[in-house]
Parts: structure tokens; sequence; C-alpha cells
């Protein structure tokens, strides 16, 4: 009988599985107030004068000195932080000097873009770079483990921005293989209702299949863009961990009984790296919402990257605050639950 089996030990496991949690929630909560700290002390260090944003150039000092006061830029950064704290609390965001919007209704616009295009790249990244990696395992020094290392060096060397242009040249430019920047034409931009946000989902759900094919145009370049550059981490860390697993004596035992080397990698080595995938995974997708600024850019996405690039070049504090914070959200939420499945799937974390 395991300790598991009695009630002392279910009671033993709950307390260690609330403990883990609450440790999880503050650590979460620090981490969060610490971003928020930092990029709003960098927001107040910016050489532009939001007042100037507001009143404009022209207005006169009475003028300058009653937005100053309407913005709450009279008073201390600590003071005023802490009245942005207060106001998160409260489900407010602020409002953004560019778009004039609440950030929260800005950033409910903009957030579906930037997980479509990060979801679509991290299940095509994925899953080629977890068959490179097995294939570079399977026949190591071969011609598939130099193109997998090849793939790795190229992902990691090669600037986004410089492949998303090559990208739009050759395939937009030169054979009209691609839909070119934004997510549709302009033919369907605005004649489609948005729905989700997703705009795969809701050009399906229009029932018009040329507008679906033509959303599907627009998002397979910036999509295979950002597949490489995960890819690349994805199968050069998952490769590495899987040869250091193919030396230890298990496999040994594997091979000595009489199993195929294919046979051991799939259901003896591939097994042992769950944990490894799982968290290169997150963390490569978490990097592909936080890191898409220059794709997004690029390609005239229209998600929370491009977004929060505008902000900053605009010192909007209250959309770079928001922006950051539903990024920094996503991050830490993804190392969490990659943490919880590793804790989960691999006995050896417990």
């Amino acid at each position: 009988m395991t300790d598991s089996s009695t009630p002392a030990g279910f009671v033993r496991q709950g307390w260690r599985w609330s403990g883990r949690l609450l440790t999880g929630v503050i650590s979460l909560a620090l981490t969060l107030l610490g971003l928020l700290a930092f990029t709003f002390t960098l927001s107040h260090l910016a050489p532009i004068d939001p007042t100037l944003q507001v009143a404009g150039d022209h207005a006169s000092e009475a003028t300058y000195a009653q937005v100053r006061r309407d913005l709450g830029l009279n008073q201390s950064v600590p003071v005023q932080f802490a009245r942005y704290l207060d106001h998160l609390a409260h489900g407010d965001m602020g409002i953004s000097r560019i778009t004039a919007q609440p950030v929260a209704s800005d950033l409910m616009r903009t957030f579906p873009a930037t997980v479509e295009l990060a979801t679509c790249a991290i299940l095509l990244g994925g899953s080629l770079g977890i068959l490179l990696a097995l294939l570079a395992v399977w026949k190591p020094g071969s011609w598939l483990d130099n193109v997998a290392r090849m793939v790795s060096l190229l992902g990691y060397s090669v600037p986004i921005f410089w492949l998303s242009l090559l990208g739009l040249l050759l395939f937009y430019a030169v054979l009209h293989w691609a839909g070119g920047p934004g997510r549709l034409d302009d033919l369907y931009m605005y004649t489609m209702t948005p729905r989700t946000g997703f705009v795969l989902i809701d050009t399906w759900l229009s029932g018009d299949r040329e507008m679906f094919y033509n959303a599907i145009s627009h998002l397979w370049l910036p999509v295979t863009v950002l597949a490489m550059l995960s890819m690349a981490g994805i199968t050069r860390l998952l490769r590495a961990s899987m040869l250091g697993e193919m030396n230890k004596e298990y496999v040994i035992l594997a091979r000595s009984k009489g199993a195929g080397r294919a046979r051991v990698l799939l259901c003896h080595v591939f097994p042992n790296v769950l944990g490894t995938l799982i968290t290169v995974l997150s963390l490569s997708y978490a990097s592909l919402l936080e890191g898409a600024v220059l794709t997004e850019t690029v390609f005239a996405w229209p998600g929370v990257g491009r977004y929060l690039t505008t902000a900053l070049f605009a010192a909007d504090t209250p959309a770079i605050l928001g922006a950051t914070l539903l990024i920094g959200t996503c991050f830490v939420l993804l190392n969490a639950l990659a943490d919880a499945l590793t804790y989960l799937l691999d006995p050896r974390t417990r």
C-alpha cells in the first residue's frame, strides 16, 4: 500500500499541492508586479512628454498645467504607480493616448491576431522540430543529422526581419504565392464580420471559401518565418537531450536484449525527454507571443507586438503597461503550465 492510498497520505498530498499552488500564485503576482514597476519606471524615463501629445505644441502654459494634472503627471512616480495599480485592480487599464480607446479594448482586438500567428507557428515548428530531432538521433553523424544541425544554426543566425523581408520579396512580389502584408486583402477586410478575432475562424464561419483561402495566403508566410525560429531551438535542445539519453545504461540494456534503434528511441528515450520537450515548447510559444514584434511589423500584422511597438514610439504609457502585463502574464502562466505538466508526467521531478 502506497502512502497516497491511505487517508493520511491523501491529506499530505493535498497539502503539498496546495502549497505548490499558493507558491505559484505568489510568485506570479510578484513577478508581474516587478515587471509592471520596471516598465512603468522606464516609460517615465522616455524623452517624449505625454503632455505635448495631448495638448499639442501650441497650447498655453495653463493648458499644459491642466493636462498634467488631468494625467496625474504632477505627482511623484510612486504615487502614479500606486494609482495605476488601484485602477488595474478595478479592471481599468487606462485610455490609450494613440487610439483614444480603452487599453483593454485595444488588447482584446489585437491579441487574437498574435495568438493565431503564434499558435500556427508553434504547431508547424514544433512538429518539424521534433521530427528533425528524432531523425538526427536515429542516425547521428549522417546527412539527416547534418541537416538538423544546419537548420538549428540557420534558425539562430538569420535575423528574423531579414528573413521576413526576403520572404515577402520572393513569395509575394516575385512568385505571387503569398497574399502579402495584412491578414486579408482590402476586398475582404471591410466585408468580413469579426466574431472571434481569429481570421481563419471568422472567414470559415462567413461561408465564403475564397475569403478563407485568402486568409491562408496571408497567414502561411509569417507562420513559416516564425516556425523556422521555433524549430531551430526545439531541434537543437531535443536532439542534445536524446543524445545524452542514448548513452545511459537502460538504453544499453534494451539494445543488448535485441531492441532496434528506432524502438529504443521511440519507446524508451523519447518518453524520458518529455519534460524537456514540454519546457522547450512552452518557452518557444511564449517567445513567439512576445517576440513576434518584428514579424508583425514587417507583415503589417495587427497584433499585440505591433501595437506595443507603436505605443513605445509614442510613449503611450497605459498602452505599454497593458501590453506588457498581458504578455508577461502569458509568459509566466505558460511556464507554470509547463512545470505542472512536467511534474505530472515525469516522476523524477516529484
